[in-house]
């Protein structure tokens, strides 16, 4: 009894804790040094979604990894990343009292994301990213400014953001 406690207490700090260092878990493989980007496609009504995501997911894979990134769908690259615009709504969330008229809007983008090897191995998949942003309207129609693009452009950053962290680190 004696030497099984302390094997298991030898053994003990092989278990490990579960935690590891960033940038130590990828889904990403060591061979892979160029990353395709094509224009995501989109599913949704809305003018120029999709170019705001590709090109947030570009911006941020660019800060934050080494690889080339190619803005296109070329046989070239060792892995592509394909994104779809599955919706988007803008719905009123609240009213203005005197004039009855909506003053603030929820903007929800839901998209997936493909990374594909060269290979047509899936290196990483998320087939339903949610995003909700909320904006004001402005009432003064002569210093009107529409607001809904800066509110996609935001949710487009938020998306870039944890779509390249989740692909890095796999959480």
């Amino acid at each position: 009894m004696k030497y099984l406690s302390l094997i298991l207490l030898l053994l003990m700090p092989l278990t490990g804790c579960g935690y590891h260092q960033a940038g130590s878990a990828t889904h990403i493989p060591a061979n892979v040094r160029t990353l395709a980007v094509p224009i995501f496609t989109t599913h949704a009504q809305a003018f120029h979604t999709e170019m705001a995501f590709t090109q947030a997911v570009i911006r941020e894979l660019n800060t934050r990894t080494r690889y080339r990134i190619l803005n296109s769908d070329t046989p070239n690259a060792d892995a592509t990343l394909t994104g779809t615009i599955l919706s988007q709504t803008v719905a009123p969330l609240t009213y203005d009292a005197a004039t009855g008229q909506s003053s603030s809007y929820l903007l929800s983008i839901t998209a997936k994301v493909v990374l594909t090897a060269h290979d047509g191995r899936v290196l990483y998949r998320n087939d339903r990213i949610l995003y909700r942003e909320q904006y004001q309207s402005t009432q003064d129609l002569n210093g009107f400014i529409q607001e809904d693009n800066a509110a996609v452009n935001r949710v487009a950053k938020d998306f870039a953001q944890t779509v390249v962290s989740d692909m890095l680190e796999s959480f």
